[in-house]
């Protein structure tokens, strides 16, 4: 199962990822010239990159996963290149029928998946039980994050104790998807964390309720949503002196009640359109309950 990346190719990206770090800050901190600076430094990182790492026609030179998932999500190729290189990570994916991402690739990967539309392919690795796998552990009795997808084997034996952790950090990175994803529980760079809230649920993967919470700087932020029969219900919860933009998988406003009354009777809330088979609309703080009838 194993599969190896070029070290340097790895580099390159968080390379990239710590110069984007650095503009980010940057511009927070209003210094203008520094962020100049290094926004023509990343485009000589990426340069870099294209020359040393992409093929003419837009193939990667370690046709790994956790190549292709570090160079999409530090957008290390050009836009036209993007859908492509999405397209041969999906392939891979498939084609392995798991994984192959370690301690670098694995935290990205869910996301670029549902970054170029593959949700439904991050489900099936988040919920398969075979080696390798988040669930694999789980069978084998686990309660912790290993730090090997088989740190037990299915015979019972165990790897070597130099390099197996029962209780690590870096697989149970999911969980940032998790919350952001399939919970839809996110917020939005521009502002401080969970100012300005993000609530996107993603349903798939045959699950049929979610419910995930966090203590923000404002108060309690919590998503719960569930599907009974063709009904999708969802109740959020957003902190003081904060607002949230709340995507409702629907086609039409009118599908949808919140507190048991149409969402054309409550005036606190802002439908702002739709978009990709969300209805968007604008809420400030306090308990909302949703349901779409269809």
């Amino acid at each position: 199962m194993a599969a190896v990346t070029d070290k340097y190719l790895i580099a390159q990206c968080f390379y990239a990822n710590s110069v984007q770090l650095l503009i980010k800050a940057a511009n927070v901190l209003g210094k203008r010239d520094d962020a100049d600076s290094y926004g023509k430094l990343l485009e000589r990182v990426r340069d870099a990159f294209m020359k040393e790492y992409v093929t003419p026609n837009g193939r990667l030179v370690s046709g790994t996963q956790t190549a292709y998932v570090l160079a999409l999500n530090f957008d290390m190729l050009p836009v036209d290149l993007r859908e492509q290189a999405a397209r041969r990570l999906a392939e891979n994916v498939k084609s392995y029928g798991h994984l192959t991402t370690g301690f670098l690739g694995t935290p990205y990967l869910c996301h670029v998946l549902s970054r170029f539309g593959y949700t439904d392919l991050a489900y099936e690795l988040l919920l398969r039980k075979k080696y390798p796998s988040w669930l694999y552990p789980v069978t084998m009795g686990a309660t912790t994050i290993w730090e090997r997808w088989d740190g037990q084997k299915p015979d019972g034996s165990f790897q070597t104790p130099g390099m197996n952790s029962f209780n690590h950090y870096a697989y149970g990175a999911i969980g940032d998807w998790m919350y952001r994803v399939i919970a839809g529980v996110d917020t939005r760079e521009e502002g401080p964390g969970y100012k300005k809230i993000i609530i996107k649920p993603h349903i798939g993967g045959g699950l049929t309720s979610v419910s995930a919470s966090l203590e923000t700087y404002y108060g309690l932020l919590g998503c719960t949503w569930r599907i009974n029969n063709e009904c999708f219900e969802m109740d959020v919860v957003i902190p003081a002196n904060t607002t949230a933009t709340v995507c409702i998988p629907a086609e039409d406003p009118a599908e949808i009640y919140e507190g048991g009354l149409p969402l054309a009777q409550k005036k606190e809330i802002k439908v702002e359109g739709n978009e990709d088979g969300y209805v968007i609309m604008t809420v400030g703080s306090g308990k909302y309950s949703f349901r779409r009838n269809r």
